[in-house]
């Protein structure tokens, strides 16, 4: 089936909207949860910038709609699994660019590239998909985006979100956004099987500085303990492998 593609997407866009939900969302993590910010003065003010951030819970997204400008764009999951319904009505509302497992969605990288050339703010959680609680690979969308658009890249990390539901109003969960310093990658200069392995190079380093900002019993493979990264082995695999690699 031939792709149909779609006018590029302007930057900024849905400002009005976007500043109000993020205030929903600053008021609701402050209420939910015992929730502290690390680092927020490393986000620049100014892109273009990838943001990337560990994906253990669906709450993730949100926490990075509010450490974000609200004017940022990101990828999203077109039907996500156990998330609830205002999991699922919030990331419409903000107007996401969604994307669908086992269908190539080249479309959706398309309009990254463009947001980013506009100099814009963009999210991504480079293992795409919240299937365990620990660091794992990163899919190679998040190098490829930094690559093809010289963007740097924001490391981010976040614990505890997972912990947020069922609400807890007496015995709030203590939620941390971990926020490292941009970094410009190197620039990708091979072809072919050199150009994939300097791409996963990327990803290792982009999985890395993340994981250097989460506690050590999370890094997976990068933890400097030998128990966790044995059992980083047994949830390293791409549980969606026969999908398009561009699939977040």
């Amino acid at each position: 089936m031939k792709e149909i593609v779609l006018a590029e997407i302007k930057y900024p866009r849905r400002i009005l909207i976007r500043s109000s939900l993020k205030g929903l969302i600053s008021a609701a993590l402050h209420t939910l949860s015992d929730f502290e910010v690390i680092g927020a003065e490393n986000i620049p003010e100014k892109g273009p910038l990838i943001l990337t951030a560990n994906h253990f819970s669906f709450a993730d997204s949100i926490a990075m709609l509010h450490i974000a400008p609200a004017s940022i764009e990101m990828f999203s999951g077109a039907n996500p699994a156990f998330t609830p319904w205002w999991g699922k009505l919030l990331p419409r509302l903000w107007g996401v660019l969604y994307v669908y497992r086992g269908t190539g969605s080249r479309q959706a990288i398309r309009d990254a590239e463009s947001i980013l050339k506009q100099n814009g703010f963009f999210g991504i959680f480079p293992e795409g998909g919240a299937w365990a609680e620990m660091i794992r690979p990163a899919r190679p969308g998040a190098a490829y985006l930094a690559v093809k658009t010289g963007a740097p890249i924001l490391p981010v990390g976040f614990t505890g979100f997972n912990e947020v539901l069922p609400i807890r109003f007496r015995d709030q969960s203590k939620v941390t956004i971990r926020v490292g310093k941009p970094y410009q990658p190197a620039p990708v200069t091979g072809r072919g099987r050199e150009r994939r392995q300097q791409l996963d190079e990327l990803g290792n380093r982009i999985m890395k500085e993340i994981a250097d900002l989460l506690p050590d019993h999370l890094r997976g493979k990068f933890s400097n303990d030998p128990t966790v990264r044995e059992r980083a082995k047994e949830v390293e695999a791409y549980p969606w492998e026969k999908a398009s690699w561009d699939e977040v």
